[in-house]
């Protein structure tokens, strides 16, 4: 038999697979996406009732609830109570946050994504505090200095202390100007949570870091964009190492027992 007539008839057994049906809540979705895509409903403004819903489309209750859930899910509406699903008004920390679950999910399935994300953490923020040395504003170094003052004053309260460590490297991120770097830095923050908690437990981890923050709040200070890259290099680097060296003794220690 030729390759020719094996490949016809490989596709005509696909042509004739039976063609998988649609939930009609799937459908009502893809429908609706399809008319907010196109601007028909704007951010802010309010979908038909459900009662409509089920009248232009010719199906039941489950099926439009089910759809306006996945809108939801989606965060592409937002649904009150008693009320129409409202379009959201995007912003960059919902599109942060879709990514979250799936994030957390991957982190907890597969260890070896924290070496992964630790990388494109150190990326992103070399980049960032540059950034903000070059556009850095009198505004802006107040809110940093006191963002740093904060975080000093934390130095005996282990849970204020790692919260008020986000806050320094958020108020970097704000100094760019955009809003998705803030975002991103929340977000890490917290899916490596419980990384940056083992970091801050071991001996005179806490000062050194208050050290480095110190350096690099005065680089963007300076409006010094290559000295503040090094130095959230360094920040970022040291505690990538320090994670290592904890992560193998408590390895090395787990297999004595």
């Amino acid at each position: 038999m030729s390759m020719k007539h094996t490949n016809e008839l490989q596709k005509l057994g696909s042509e004739t697979l039976p063609i998988p049906r649609r939930k009609l809540a799937d459908e009502v979705h893809s429908r609706l996406v399809a008319r907010i895509s196109a601007g028909e409903f704007g951010p802010g403004e309010h979908l038909p009732s459900e009662r409509e819903l089920m009248s232009m489309y010719g199906v039941g209750r489950p099926s439009v609830r089910e759809a306006l859930q996945g809108l939801e899910r989606a965060g592409i509406v937002v649904i009150s109570h008693g009320e129409r699903a409202r379009i959201t008004v995007p912003t960059a920390n919902m599109l942060i946050n879709q990514i979250a679950s799936g994030a957390r999910h991957v982190l907890s399935m597969d260890p070896a994504m924290l070496d992964h994300l630790k990388d494109a953490r150190l990326f992103l923020e070399v980049g960032i505090a540059r950034q903000a040395a070059e556009r850095v504003r009198e505004a802006g170094i107040e809110a940093l200095e006191a963002a740093h003052a904060a975080h000093v004053e934390a130095l005996n309260e282990l849970d204020v202390f790692v919260r008020r460590d986000m806050t320094f490297h958020r108020e970097i991120a704000r100094m760019t100007g955009n809003p998705i770097y803030p975002a991103l830095i929340e977000a890490m923050f917290d899916w490596l949570g419980e990384y940056y908690g083992q970091l801050v437990r071991v001996p005179g981890a806490e000062a050194l870091t208050l050290e480095e923050h110190a350096r690099i709040l005065a680089a963007i200070r300076d409006n010094n964009p290559e000295e503040a890259g090094h130095a959230m290099h360094d920040h970022l680097s040291r505690a990538n190492s320090l994670y290592l060296h904890f992560a193998q003794t408590e390895h090395r220690n787990g297999a004595d027992k």
